[in-house]
């Protein structure tokens, strides 16, 4: 399988120096959701918001454009290659924090956040581009679950972050914390990570070309059932991360506990990230992610019994949400690399694609539960036990009807060497 010319690109980064470069521009975006969570109620005090689920708009209203925004990096980078497309990218995420920082109305606040997310939404689609553009199969699954881990730490530290400038400052110094992030990350990405395009597949930018690819990536059944199967459960886990902040904070009184304990629910997908590195290659990702899958329906069903309990615990729901974070993990990198498989010519247009499916419908299905909320776990418990089914649903019809199987053979996927490591 071709890949791009090492000669023309260099690939100035190597392998554990990827991984980590790979993982912080993902993480910039996660930094965007999560950092907010323990400023919600300062953002909804000095900008006089009143209902508090309101609040939840900031991060709910940038998850939703982000999924837009996903659609246009991946065609633009199919054309023009991997690096104008993101350091356009890094811009925006710049520029657009600072603009943040200085908001002085809910309103306000609310279309820049939009903004942002549309104009950034490449840092999290073009990630997927390039490592398609050099590994395949299972060893690809292997580079995502190993990027997941180090992206998880930002996910996990964000909330802790937020709290820690609370401490000092206004919550608009989060904003500006954000915006040092993108500038740092963007230099180093600008000095170490080399175009990885391959020239033979640069794609037209013209509607017919576009639909086409859209359309090709949209419609073949292998990766329909797992694109869609991620987005219910982004959609599960984004109705968590919507309502967490009053659910555990405030409903079960953690109080200045929470940043600790989301950490410690987050950590659940980094572990499950580096399990899932460490065995992929050997079960396979289709085995890994399946059986997570169901494991995962199980767990919900349990956090649903404890919700309807007279009274569920903080440290009811701890263990059972931590639990439901590591299946995500096992899913999230397993089905990206196998809803990826089909595409290493329209690589781009695929992660645009499959992305803005994941967010858009993911964001719009978070918002509900969010927007749900009363005060108790049962939206929640629901909402993951529901989407786990209709997950399972999803990836039967990919399979046909069969799961745990393992590609084998000459159309087994391989990872692309690296020539120069």
């Amino acid at each position: 399988m071709p890949t791009a010319d090492p000669t023309a690109s260099g690939f100035g980064a190597g392998p554990r120096e990827f991984i980590a470069l790979m993982a912080m521009m993902m993480a910039l975006q996660a930094l965007c959701i999560d950092a907010m969570l323990p400023a919600l109620g300062q953002i909804a005090a000095e900008l006089h918001v009143t209902d508090p689920n309101r609040r939840q708009l900031v991060v709910g209203l940038f998850l939703f454009f982000a999924g837009i925004g996903s659609l246009l990096p991946g065609s633009l980078a199919d054309r023009y290659g991997r690096r104008p497309v993101l350091f356009a990218c890094f811009a925006g995420y710049i520029a657009l924090s600072v603009a943040c920082a200085l908001a002085r109305d809910f309103a306000l606040l609310l279309v820049l956040r939009a903004v942002q997310a549309l104009c950034t939404a490449g840092l999290s689609v073009l990630p997927g581009a390039i490592i398609r553009d050099r590994f395949s199969g299972d060893g690809m699954a292997k580079t995502m679950s190993t990027i997941s881990v180090v992206f998880m730490i930002v996910p996990m530290l964000a909330p802790s972050f937020g709290q820690a400038v609370l401490l000092v400052a206004s919550w608009r110094w989060i904003f500006g914390g954000m915006a040092v992030m993108g500038l740092l990350v963007g230099i180093w990405a600008y000095l170490r990570l080399p175009e990885t395009l391959n020239p033979q597949f640069r794609q037209a930018i013209d509607a017919r070309a576009i639909g086409a690819n859209m359309w090709e990536a949209a419609t073949n059944r292998a990766a329909f059932g797992y694109v869609m199967g991620g987005a219910l459960l982004v959609g599960a886990l984004f109705g968590y991360i919507n309502s967490a902040q009053q659910l555990i904070a405030e409903q079960m009184g953690a109080g200045a506990r929470f940043p600790l304990l989301f950490a410690v629910m987050a950590g659940g997908i980094a572990v499950a990230n580096l399990t899932n590195a460490r065995i992929v290659e050997h079960f396979g990702a289709r085995r890994v992610s399946h059986a997570a899958l169901i494991a995962f329906i199980f767990v919900a069903a349990l956090q649903v019994w404890f919700a309807h309990q007279p009274h569920e615990t903080l440290w009811q729901f701890i263990p059972l949400m931590t639990l439901n974070c590591a299946m995500i993990g096992f899913t999230g990198a397993n089905f990206g690399s196998i809803s990826l498989q089909p595409f290493a010519r329209i690589a781009g247009a695929a992660a645009s694609l499959q992305a803005f499916t994941r967010m858009a419908c993911g964001s719009l299905l978070g918002a509900l539960v969010g927007q749900a909320y009363d005060g108790t776990a049962r939206p929640l418990s629901w909402a993951l036990l529901l989407c786990g089914l209709a997950a399972l649903a999803m990836v039967l019809y990919s399979e046909k009807g069969r799961l745990f199987r393992r590609l084998i053979g000459p159309g087994q996927p391989r990872p692309i060497a690296d020539p120069t490591h």
